[in-house]
């Protein structure tokens, strides 16, 4: 394993004051929830006893979590959890987690990686009419100053003497406008 890989110990004290050793600082419960979240695997032994407290800890956070309606585990799933410790299927139920888990992680990260490559909205009809619309009904309520500014430059002086320039820019929305209403209408048929 490298270093990078390495879990991350932290140690609790007599006083249940938990020290990163990496960082030479206390920590607290949500500290070891971010490390966690931004992928980082934590190992949490006891100082003086060297029992090691991860389970404990992982469990204490999620309860936490639970406490304070953010929930992801679903009461049926808290049940079927609590009712596995009192059966002889307790031996399959961690391989059986484990394995879900790791097939959803894989899923999610497949998931993100396609998110990456296109816009899975370009896939829908219409979009870019939609996407047309909008930016036409931006440029409209902005009176053009989006990105595809028309008027002068920040280095011109702004002269508002030539008023037939707005007018054709209003013409140029009404045009586009009828053509994306007859676009949208004959996909509707």
């Amino acid at each position: 394993m490298a270093d990078d890989q390495k879990p991350l110990l932290i140690k609790r004290y007599a006083s249940r004051r938990l020290y990163n050793t990496e960082t030479s600082d206390y920590v607290t419960l949500e500290d070891i929830a971010g490390f966690i979240r931004g992928g980082r695997e934590v190992k949490i032994v006891d100082l003086k006893s060297g029992d090691d407290l991860t389970r404990q800890y992982l469990l204490q956070i999620i309860a936490e979590h639970e406490s304070r309606g953010e929930s992801v585990l679903p009461t049926n799933v808290l049940n079927d959890l609590v009712r596995s410790y009192t059966t002889t299927a307790t031996s399959a139920v961690p391989q059986f987690l484990a394995a879900s888990f790791e097939m959803f992680r894989d899923s999610q990260s497949k998931w993100m990686e396609n998110m990456g490559k296109t816009n899975p909205m370009s896939n829908v009809p219409g979009f870019e009419v939609i996407q047309a619309q909008q930016e036409a009904f931006l440029k409209a309520m902005t009176g053009g100053a989006g990105a595809t500014w028309s008027g002068p430059s920040p280095d011109e002086p702004d002269t508002e003497s030539d008023d037939t320039s707005d007018g054709d820019d209003l013409d140029s929305i009404k045009t586009q406008l009828a053509e994306l209403q007859k676009k949208l209408s004959k996909l509707d048929k």
